[in-house]
């Protein structure tokens, strides 16, 4: 999802819409279009959505990404972007549908959760995230007009999305930080441990307490506590922030 909806011209099959503002949707085995939406798409992945789905695989953070994740940077891209691999079957299915469904469904992606709706959060004085809303209405797709009608703050809570969107507005303080916005460049390196921090827990767990991560010095009790992986990625972001955009030594 877009953090700058506001900036942009929305596409005609795409609308803001109010926080309270009810629309009438459902997706379920019953409707025609059942599982279409898992195809044909780029399916960017946030650094939560790894951390749900490698769980979820029963793999590691590295193998989950080499099996299953792309990697693109495009010259225009302060960051590299993430995008689950799709099967090549014709119909670029998603790895994780099957016929009767999702197969990680309680792990889903975020935007698989949130769609029809997307979020924006826009941080504003104190890193403050300042949200709205948007609704994709898509030809295709069946699930509008279903007798359910909600609005996008209760879909979002339907769908179990507050986690995903507290790791996703702190992540946006590293995205949206005023260095970013004026035109900071990364180096090969700052990207690589951006890779590394965010997306590649396991990986970074080990550097963290084996002493290979710099001016990070860890007590008994912290270095416990950083064995749960929600909190060793909000760890990882606060490290990595400081990493990026001024040197890190709070022991936190």
């Amino acid at each position: 999802m877009r953090t700058c909806t506001q900036q942009l011209r929305l596409p005609k099959n795409v609308r803001k819409v109010g926080t309270e503002e009810t629309f009438s949707f459902l997706c379920h085995p019953g409707i025609p279009c059942f599982t279409h939406c898992c195809r044909q798409l780029e399916l960017a992945l946030t650094p939560y959505d790894v951390l749900r789905l490698k769980n979820a695989a029963g793999l590691t953070s590295s193998d989950f990404l080499e099996r299953y994740v792309i990697i693109e940077r495009e010259e225009q891209d302060t960051f590299p972007r993430l995008y689950l691999t799709m099967v090549d079957d014709g119909k670029a299915s998603c790895v994780f549908v099957s016929d009767h469904g999702c197969t990680v469904y309680a792990d889903r992606p975020g935007a698989c959760r949130a769609y029809p709706i997307g979020r924006a959060a826009i941080l504003k004085d104190q890193n403050t995230p300042e949200e709205f809303y948007v609704l994709l209405e898509e030809n295709h797709c069946q699930g509008f007009g279903q007798d359910r009608h909600q609005s996008p703050k209760q879909y979002c809570q339907d769908q179990g999305l507050s986690s995903y969107n507290r790791f996703n507005d702190a992540v946006a303080a590293i995205l949206q930080h005023e260095k970013i916005r004026q035109g900071m460049i990364l180096s090969e390196e700052q990207i690589e441990t951006y890779v590394l921090a965010l997306y590649d827990l396991d990986t970074f767990r080990t550097k963290l307490l084996t002493g290979q991560m710099p001016d990070v010095i860890l007590d008994a009790p912290r270095k416990q506590s950083l064995e749960e992986d929600e909190e060793l990625l909000f760890f990882a972001i606060d490290w990595l922030r400081n990493f990026l955009f001024g040197r890190y030594s709070s022991n936190r």
